[in-house]
């Protein structure tokens, strides 16, 4: 197999040109991703000698260039992914299956925007999402699968390994501008879903991706000066200590948190960024590098990553330990260990085994009853009670007296009337209450079956489900996220208005219907 390479690297230099910075500040667009996404009527190149061109020309007139009239004319802007299919549907179920082709893109060569063309076809999540998103996938997938459409599953497994090997990892979308960091990593769960479904080829295929994927999550920079937020980890003036995303522990375990080399804007949400940045009276380059690395997290934003629950500009990402992070990077070790032998099995079958340890040991509070983010810098756990405690029961990693502590504290503190809360605080961040998530309702509902809390696991499903049905009863879509403390209220919170569509949801619900309906 192999990857049919792109010149989207040469995007980068447009996210860095003066056109792009001066688009973005000028807020030509409501949403800034809507100019980092823009497509060239012509090669991005061409656009910037144009632009340099038109400059020349305004000085020569004692004037600037008219950006709204310049980007009218050499760029076409993105549409937003509909979210009512063609045709009647009568239910939820019959709504998700037509939205699978809406959501379905194919293989595009032309390189005139920021997007990394893949070989196969795959499903976006919808709305402003119109590239594929990695953790995201993974819960598409079930509803894919469950309704028939393996093929396109294994479609999308196999245009990750593609993207990992010609980006270096997995990257948060198929965009450049998110070449930089990756997603909460679920190419095991992927390949375990998917693994009776491939052939030799493909498995092999699929295995060595796991490994260059792990060597992605555990490997150190050769270059500490140019990492602004690492210091923690630097023992003395010894530089080769510098760790990406890897945290030593007091014990000497290795953990992960989420990271990002980039120390500047996002460019999809340029100006965002900028103007928060502005407001810290601090180090903008650590600010930009925990912004990016929420990105990676998958909640952008929420409390978890928050000194102050109800200011960004607190965020501290990197400087967590994350229970959700190091929970799966288990499953990918044990994956590997079982995908390998001899010496090699019994490295990450270790690995594996003292990941476990260092989790119980920093992760777990009998006391608060469940896991918790491990703030490292001051080697504490963090008091916020979220979701991702449901993660290690999931992946299989808690004992059983554990299981019981998770499965108290998710039913007093975070079921509520629609379904699991994000996090047990309320704050503008939309990874917190009031909201809900379906991959959060799916990590809750299989980790609590897995210890025997049937039927608790089933009253999430219900609501969650309900929530879906009532919305939909009113609106006729499905969305990315819902408010599961007043069911009846549309979410709302982050950078952006709830988008409609959706994958993940399509897929959990799917898997909640193949699950209720036995």
């Amino acid at each position: 197999m192999s990857f049919s390479t792109h010149n989207w690297r040469d995007s980068l230099s447009f996210f860095e040109s003066d056109l792009f910075k001066k688009v973005q500040l000028a807020q030509l667009f409501p949403d800034s991703k809507t100019f980092a996404d823009a497509i060239g009527k012509t090669d991005l190149y061409s656009v910037l000698i144009a632009y340099e061109n038109a400059c020349k020309e305004a000085e020569k007139q004692a004037d600037t260039v008219d950006l709204k009239a310049f980007v009218a004319m050499y760029f076409d802007m993105p549409e937003m992914i509909s979210a009512t299919p063609e045709g009647e549907f009568d239910s939820v179920a019959d709504y998700i299956e037509k939205m699978w082709k809406v959501l379905t893109r194919t293989p595009d060569t032309q390189q005139r925007d920021s997007l990394i063309a893949l070989t196969r076809p795959y499903i976006v999540p919808g709305g402003r999402f119109r590239e594929i998103y990695y953790w995201d996938s993974y819960f598409t997938a079930l509803g894919l699968i469950d309704a028939g459409h393996t093929d396109m599953a294994i479609n999308m497994l196999v245009n990750f390994v593609d993207i990992l090997n010609e980006v270096g990892c997995i990257p948060n979308g198929n965009r450049a501008y998110y070449h930089s960091r990756s997603q909460p990593p679920i190419l095991a769960l992927f390949f375990t879903l998917l693994k009776d479904e491939l052939n030799e080829q493909q498995k092999e295929y699929v295995i060595d991706g796991l490994k260059k994927e792990y060597q992605f999550w555990m490997r150190k920079t050769d270059d500490g000066e140019t990492l602004a937020n690492s210091d923690a980890n630097i023992t003395g003036n010894d530089k080769s200590k510098v760790q990406l995303r890897t945290v030593t522990m007091p014990c000497g375990a290795i953990l992960n948190r989420f990271f990002d080399t980039e120390p500047t804007p996002r460019p999809e949400s340029y100006r965002e960024d900028i103007e928060t940045a502005e407001r810290i009276g601090a180090d903008k380059t650590q600010f930009y590098q925990h912004v990016r690395a929420a990105c990676e997290s998958g909640w952008d934003f929420s409390s978890r990553w928050l000194a102050n629950a109800n200011a960004l500009e607190t965020i501290r990402t990197t400087e967590i330990i994350p229970v959700d992070l190091n929970a799966l990077l288990v499953t990918l070790e044990q994956t590997l260990a079982d995908a390998t032998s001899g010496a090699e099995a019994m490295r990450y079958e270790a690995a594996a085994k003292v990941r476990i340890e260092a989790i119980n040991t920093y992760l777990f509070s009998k006391e608060k009853s469940g896991y918790f983010d491990y703030h490292y810098p001051s080697q504490k756990q963090t008091p916020v009670v979220s979701a991702a405690m449901c993660v290690p029961l999931f992946v299989g990693i808690a004992n059983q007296e554990q299981a019981n502590q998770v499965c108290s504290t998710v039913i007093n503190k975070l079921l509520k009337k629609g379904g699991v809360v994000t996090t047990s605080n309320s704050t503008p961040q939309q990874w917190d209450s009031p909201n809900g998530w379906a991959p959060l309702q799916l990590f809750a509902v299989e980790g609590l079956r897995k210890y025997g809390f049937a039927q608790h696991s089933e009253t999430i499903m219900q609501r969650f489900c309900k929530t879906i049905e009532g919305h939909f009863a009113s609106s006729g879509v499905l969305l990315e996220k819902y408010n599961v403390c007043e069911p009846e209220i549309k979410a709302g919170g982050g950078e952006y208005d709830v988008q409609l569509g959706f994958g993940w949801t399509n897929g959990v619900y799917t898997r909640f219907q193949t699950y209720l309906n036995r």
